[in-house]
């Protein structure tokens, strides 16, 4: 009986959310009987190609291809793949995907891996444009065999209405990666310069209008008011890097406020960290909190998207108002606490086993396994 063989596509294979959730799964995957094969239309880095092709896996980048060419190319080479699972984590190449793959004689089992909350809308363009990608998720959603959510939040956002047999599966984190990261701490913290006895604030967030990096600066400036400890790392990269670069120094936080860029690896900054800031509008679920959790560091973030399944208040991270840089800076301050921190700290390591990826990987190996049995059966 030959390998059963599985194509995942994403959009890019960038130090993203669902690009890292998605080369993390892989690497844990059994893979017993089973062939991979990942596909991207482009990938800015090597990072992860490198990761995924360290492990076995086959990559297709379709980077070299011509923008307007792309996409044709991707159903070209999925055709060519001929899988008997086909998985997609992006919502546009899903809707291009699956008309044509459908019409094809022997078609793939269909999933869609969602690994977002569509974003709030304040403008007409905007709105326009949601409501186009909203009708073209809802017609991916019908044809898909499988729907899978990585939240309970995504789960019930309008990025799944539609589907006919929608999952829920949070992902996860290389927890025994994350606990040596943080055994490794002072090594990682002299590195990025933080000083011996410095407060270590870490945000590992790409600069893009949903993580509102604005609210963190703002946040920032009224936390280092009140603790000349403190030092803010921020991680990633983005089109609103320099923007937040000019408000850091405006706001004269020039040294207690650093943009590191892209980090190699960067759940190794978060188990570095004292704690772990996010200030998004919006989410889905971030690989930075079960990074973070997984290495017994605390969270403070906006109450937005998937995080509250994973971050309870007051146990392992603080929770505050989205929107509201006073009450950010209000929840940094309190787990700054020691007493406070301490019990954090306690929370987010009693944690850690609730975000292996371990498990998610076998969990997606079973669905694709009975979908295939149960394909086989009509």
């Amino acid at each position: 009986m030959r390998d059963l063989r599985v194509c995942e596509v994403v959009k890019t294979l960038d130090a993203g959310g669902a690009e890292v959730l998605l080369v993390e799964r892989l690497r844990r995957a059994p893979r017993v009987n089973k062939d991979y094969t990942v596909v991207c239309l482009q990938a800015s880095t090597d990072e992860l190609v490198e990761r995924l092709r360290a492990s076995g896996i086959t990559v297709v980048n379709l980077g070299p291809s011509p923008r307007s060419l792309v996409y044709a190319d991707l159903v070209r080479t999925v055709r060519r793949l001929a899988p008997d699972v086909l998985n997609v984590h992006s919502p546009t190449p899903a809707a291009v995907l699956w008309p044509f793959v459908r019409l094809t004689r022997r078609r793939p089992l269909l999933v869609s891996t969602v690994h977002y909350c569509r974003r709030p809308t304040t403008v007409h363009f905007n709105r326009l444009t949601t409501g186009i990608s909203l009708l073209a998720d809802r017609l991916t959603r019908r044809l898909d065999d499988r729907t899978v959510a990585v939240s309970s939040q995504v789960a019930r956002s309008p990025s799944v209405r539609g589907a006919r047999r929608l999952l829920t599966r949070v992902h996860g984190v290389d927890v025994t990666e994350q606990r040596l990261w943080a055994t490794r701490s002072a090594s990682v913290r002299c590195e990025f310069g933080v000083p011996e006895g410095t407060f270590l604030v870490a945000c590992v967030a790409n600069f893009r209008p949903e993580k509102n990096h604005s609210l963190l600066i703002q946040a920032a400036a009224e936390v280092l008011r009140a603790r000349a400890d403190a030092v803010f790392l921020l991680a990633g990269d983005g089109p609103l890097k320099e923007h937040v670069a000019g408000e850091i120094e405006r706001r004269g936080l020039d040294g207690r406020v650093r943009i590191l860029g892209r980090v190699r690896q960067a759940g190794r900054l978060a188990a570095a960290a004292d704690l772990v800031v996010l200030s998004s509008h919006y989410e889905g679920l971030p690989v930075v909190v079960m990074e973070a959790l997984a290495a017994g560091v605390p969270v403070v973030s906006t109450e937005v998207g998937g995080i509250p399944e994973l971050v309870r208040s007051g146990w392992n991270g603080i929770l505050t108002e989205p929107g509201s840089p006073d009450a950010l800076a209000a929840g940094i301050l309190e787990a700054m606490e020691p007493d406070v921190h301490r019990r954090l700290r306690s929370g987010a390591a009693a944690s850690s086993e609730g975000v292996e990826m371990a498990d998610t990987a076998e969990w997606f190996e079973h669905l694709y396994e009975e979908m295939t049995a149960a394909a086989r059966r009509d």
